[in-house]
Order: C-alpha cells, then structure tokens, then sequence
C-alpha cells in the first residue's frame, strides 16, 4: 500500500492530549463561577492576581484555561509527539481521504450525494453526541454527530493482541466505520436501532456489522489501483477481520464460544463479506438484511 506523501482529508480534528472530558463544569465553566467568587471577596485586584496565577500555570501546562472557562478541550502541540506517532497521524488522514473519494464516486453512481463524516484522534478518552469514548472502546463510529473516533494506540494493540499488523489492516478499521456512517446516510443504521430492545436485535447487529464489512471491501475495490494494493495488504486487512471475529475475541476471553450473543459476526462471517465487497465494487450488492440469518 503506498500511501506516503498524498494528501489527507481536511476534517480530521486533533483531540490527542486534550483535557480530561466533561471538564468544562457546565455553562461558563468552574473559571468563571470561580473568577465570580474571587471578585466578591477580593475587587478587581484579586481577579487580576487570579488572572495572573491562572496564566502562569497555563504556561506551565499544569491547567487547561479552555476548559476552565466551559470551552472544548484544547489539544496539545503536534510537537510534543514522536515522528511514528505523527506518521500515523497522517496515515488516517490520507485513508480518510481515500473513502472521500470512493464514496463520492459510488453515491453519485446511484444518484445521491455523498456527505463526508468527520474523524477526530484523540487519547483516553473523548466527548461525542453519543457519550464519552474511551480508548478501551476501540475505534467507533457516532451518529449523533457523524464523526469517527479514533485512539492511535488501538494499532498496538490490534498488532499486539489481535496478531494483525500491516498498514492495510489499520486501513480497512477505519474503512469499516466509515462503512457505518455509509449506512447512517442510507438510513439502514436507524432502522437496526429502531429495534433495540428486540429479542432478535444481536441478529440485526450482526448483519449491520458484516454489511459494514462488505463496504470496506467496496472501497478496498476502488481503492487498488490508487494506492498500489497488493496481495500481502489484502492478506493484512483478512487477518484483521479474522482476528475481530465475535468467536475468536470470546474465545480469547472467555475460552468458549456463544453464538447467539454475537454483535459482529464471526471471523468466518467478517472474512467473507469483507472478500464479497472488494469483488464486487458495488454497494447494491451488500445486503445483508434479506438472507436468513443462518446464511450469513
């Protein structure tokens, strides 16, 4: 896969670093009720020391006025982080990209408009519309804002823990969230929602998961020429799917295997619609919901 020195999508937000979420204390943030209290007690001269104070340890990186003040967080400087680090950085911003142009392509094939999600990096743990992410979640996508969230560090991990390094595998996780927000602009998300609470809902999940899948293949199709795909990279990104499998992750944990409390299918199941998508290049082909459950 070559990918080094392409440009990279202009919606991804740098949150690595940024304060601890939930931070901000509300409307105006603990600064300001806290600046109120001092200018009760002290006048104009207390809040200019507190002023004061409050820059010094600013500079010192020991406070986030941001988030004192009820604003955002505010990420730290990209210097403060290793050239592996930023190159990995770039890395999901160049594959970002890539789905940008996939899916314009492929929604203006069936006529619709393709509206481009956002990706924000982040470390620990961040805010979205749907709760606080956490880096123990794993990449995830939220449709609340339609917006990608990513930790860095879950490519150890799935190199480490999961057994499947290489480029391309960390390509296709952020091809197959993408692939949900893909599903959240054709309504097939709400609709596997819709039934929450169902006896049968683990059986829709599965099928939005694994229809997830197909669609990294999709554009793993059109992405093969473009980015010099090869065979080892395939084999890469088959490795990843057969190593999230629900099956192989509860065997890991748990030493057996529960059929019927799986969420994203098996490995077998994830291989297998991720091949069907990079064959057919076409999002029709997907579905996932029509078949019985059992030829998934």
């Amino acid at each position: 896969m070559e990918w080094k020195g392409r440009s990279g999508s202009t919606n991804v937000e740098d949150a690595r670093g940024a304060g601890r979420a939930g931070m901000g204390g509300g409307r105006g943030g603990i600064g300001m009720g806290l600046i109120s209290l001092i200018g009760r007690k002290f006048g104009i001269k207390g809040i200019l020391v507190a002023g004061g104070a409050f820059l010094l340890l600013w500079k010192m990186g020991i406070v986030d006025l941001n988030s004192l003040m009820g604003g955002a967080p505010v990420a730290s400087s990209s210097a403060s982080y290793s050239a592996a680090e930023q190159e990995r950085y770039a890395f999901v911003g160049v594959v970002l990209k890539q789905t940008e142009i996939v899916w314009a392509q492929e929604f203006s094939r069936i006529g619709r408009t393709y509206k481009e999600p956002g990706l924000q990096v982040y470390s620990g743990q961040t805010r979205t519309a749907c709760g606080t992410g956490n880096a123990a979640m794993g990449p995830f996508y939220c449709p609340g804002d339609d917006k990608i969230y990513i930790d860095l560090s879950f490519y150890d991990e799935l190199a480490r823990t999961f057994q499947a390094p290489g480029d391309f595998a960390q390509a296709y996780v952020i091809a197959h969230e993408v692939g949900h927000h893909v599903q959240n602009l054709l309504g097939t998300s709400g609709k596997v929602a819709a039934m929450r609470g169902k006896p049968d809902y683990n059986q829709y999940s599965v099928r939005l998961e694994l229809q997830a899948d197909f669609l990294a293949g999709v554009w793993a199709h059109h992405s093969m020429d473009d980015l010099r795909v090869d065979r080892e990279d395939i084999e890469e990104a088959m490795r990843a799917a057969n190593a999230i499998g629900d099956d192989a992750i509860q065997k890991k944990q748990q030493g057996k295997v529960v059929p019927h409390s799986f969420t994203h299918g098996s490995s077998e199941q994830r291989m297998r619609w991720f091949k069907k998508g990079l064959q057919s290049g076409k999002i029709e082909d997907g579905d996932t919901f029509s078949m019985p459950y059992s030829q998934l």
